[in-house]
């Protein structure tokens, strides 16, 4: 039966201060025997208790003296200036870690520890201390703390001065996942907070560092190039920026379409789809964390492609927490994906298949043809995503939002953001059967889009021309900065997006080096080697830019490589 961890009832609190008794006066003899025959002290009133049950008997249990304490227990032996380490008001002690005799030796007393660590972690501890009996030390630095080498003597128990930084054991633990999963698998976790720290899914955009993030400063755009990110080189359509600019104090000042009504049947109509098969979202990331989380739970099956755009991954593995295997792609195909390879997988029972086309960040492309043969042998229940984030620099013959509204598995999420030049804005849909979309509609929230992102929105989807030029010039332009790449000590992945995967020589300096030299020159890049365990660390991906950022560009490249070669061979 597993373990259940939670925090103390009142009528569990009462039985704890009984056990207190039980151990500490009757078996280790730390306090003395009373009439009461329990322990209660003054930090009670401000202790938290999390309790470990089995069959709904009382295991064991760890308390927690927060800062809003006033004091610790470890005070009632040593003054601060006599700790060898600085207690602030982020400081959370731990304290009477207790289990069972029937239950020691099991799996309770690291979940007891991990608990009260992910307690104070949530809670934004920065240390925690305790006081640990010398005959279970290790337990404590099993758990990631160190002895100072402070004892202290109470009743006829020798206790060690134990501590450590919140983060430091953050960081010991996160080399152990595999103990961590079995931990997590073992124990019933019903605690507020959850059993690991949500992760954060790592994207581009580290220009906005040398912009200002708090916006009051935006002129320093003009002196760097934000080519760590995927946004369009060239402006929205005319009729989007006439359309936001005739009518902007009100668009700002006013409540939206609560479902985004118009903007639905615009892309219904512009796509050939009905409009029942339509979701808008917030961006794609919106109607990823939105759609996945619903269909998907721990126990979940998804495979996914290595490498590919990272938020997939993260949301799987780090939000929903279910099985991610990854169906490899390999560098001297050019990443391109083996279809028939990837249809034996799929007979694999998978919940989700998440496919990107074309991919980020490699830039290939699997043709429509080829792709709807394949959805075809695709078992009916397993779910199919297909995020044609960059469907469109291809033209709208690629796309398979008609074919997905005619499948009971197929899943089409289109941004509006690369494309149509609109990533402030923040539009994107789902393109589906419309029974998949049914609990979704119940669960996305009212005025998902605002006011501006829907106005913008329709008004480049009735600008096809304008953008079907601008995509064309993007191809003239990713060959231009390719031919400029070629001489750098780079292979090149052929794109047919508005960006290029590049591989660095083997000889040569790795990105994370490449990436820090250009920004010092105001040119931001993506070091892909975060993208994809696969791609090795000598990946760069750089976006298409307009023809003379792109010269700035080159010259920033070259002059990096320039200075990093000569670095390593000491010219």
């Amino acid at each position: 039966m597993r373990p259940r961890i939670s925090i103390a009832t009142d009528d569990q609190r009462n039985a704890i201060y009984a056990l207190r008794h039980e151990v500490y006066a009757r078996e280790i003899r730390q306090h003395s025997e009373n009439p009461e025959r329990a322990i209660r002290d003054r930090l009670d009133d401000a202790n938290l208790y999390i309790v470990a049950t089995v069959g709904g008997a009382l295991a064991g249990f760890v308390s927690i003296t927060p800062p809003t304490a006033g004091s610790y227990s470890i005070e009632k032996y040593l003054r601060r200036e006599e700790l060898p380490f600085r207690i602030d008001d982020r400081t959370y002690e731990v304290r009477i870690l207790t289990v069972l005799p029937a239950f020691r030796g099991t799996t309770i007393t690291l979940l007891l520890m991990y608990a009260a660590l992910r307690w104070i972690e949530a809670h934004g501890g920065t240390r925690m201390i305790a006081m640990g009996r010398r005959e279970v030390r290790s337990l404590y630095i099993q758990a990631g703390l160190f002895a100072t080498g402070l004892e202290i003597r109470c009743g006829e128990v020798d206790f060690i001065v134990m501590t450590e930084r919140v983060r430091t054991i953050r960081e010991r633990l996160d080399r152990f996942e595999a103990l961590l999963d079995r931990m997590e698998r073992a124990a019933e976790w019903e605690l507020i907070v959850a059993f690991r720290p949500p992760g954060e899914c790592f994207h581009g955009g580290a220009f906005f560092d040398a912009i200002g993030s708090e916006f009051d400063a935006l002129d320093r755009r003009r002196q760097i190039i934000n080519a760590d990110v995927l946004d369009a080189w060239f402006p929205p359509s005319p009729a989007v920026l006439s359309a936001l600019q005739d009518d902007l104090p009100w668009l700002v000042q006013t409540s939206p379409p609560l479902g985004a009504e118009g903007l639905v049947r615009t892309i219904a109509r512009v796509r050939g789809v009905d409009a029942s098969c339509i979701l808008p979202g917030a961006g794609s990331s919106d109607l990823i964390y939105l759609a996945l989380r619903e269909w998907l739970d721990r126990d979940s099956r998804a495979l996914i492609l290595e490498p590919m755009y990272g938020e997939y991954a993260h949301v799987l593995e780090n939000v929903i927490r279910c099985r991610v295997d990854r169906f490899l792609l390999s560098r001297d195909r050019n990443y391109d994906v083996d279809l028939g390879r990837l249809a034996g997988r799929a007979r694999l029972d998978y919940d989700v298949i998440v496919l990107v086309n074309p991919n980020s960040p490699t830039g290939r492309h699997i043709p429509r043809h080829d792709l709807e043969r394949f959805l075809r042998e695709v078992p009916e229940r397993t779910l199919v995503w297909i995020d044609e984030t960059y469907i469109d620099y291809l033209g709208g013959g690629e796309s398979l939002e008609r074919f997905a509204t005619t499948r009971e598995n197929v899943v089409i999420c289109k941004s509006m953001s690369k494309v149509y030049a609109l990533s402030g804005a923040r539009c994107a849909y789902l393109c589906v059967a419309p029974h998949l979309l049914e609990r979704l509609r119940s669960i996305t929230p009212p005025w998902a889009v605002g006011l501006t992102a829907q106005v913008a929105a329709v008004a480049a989807l009735r600008d096809a021309s304008y953008y079907a030029s601008r995509h064309r010039e993007t191809h003239e332009l990713r060959a231009e900065l390719c031919r400029a790449l070629a001489p750098m000590p780079l292979r090149i992945v052929p794109s047919c997006a508005n960006f290029v995967l590049c591989h660095i020589d083997d000889n040569g300096p790795r990105a994370a080096e490449i990436v820090a030299e250009c920004r010092k020159e105001g040119l931001f890049i993506r070091d892909a080697s975060t993208m994809g365990a696969s791609l090795g660390d000598r990946a760069i991906r750089i976006a298409v830019k307009d023809r003379t950022t792109q010269h700035r560009m080159t010259s920033v490249l070259q002059a990096a490589f320039s200075a990093k070669l000569t670095a390593s061979t000491g010219g």
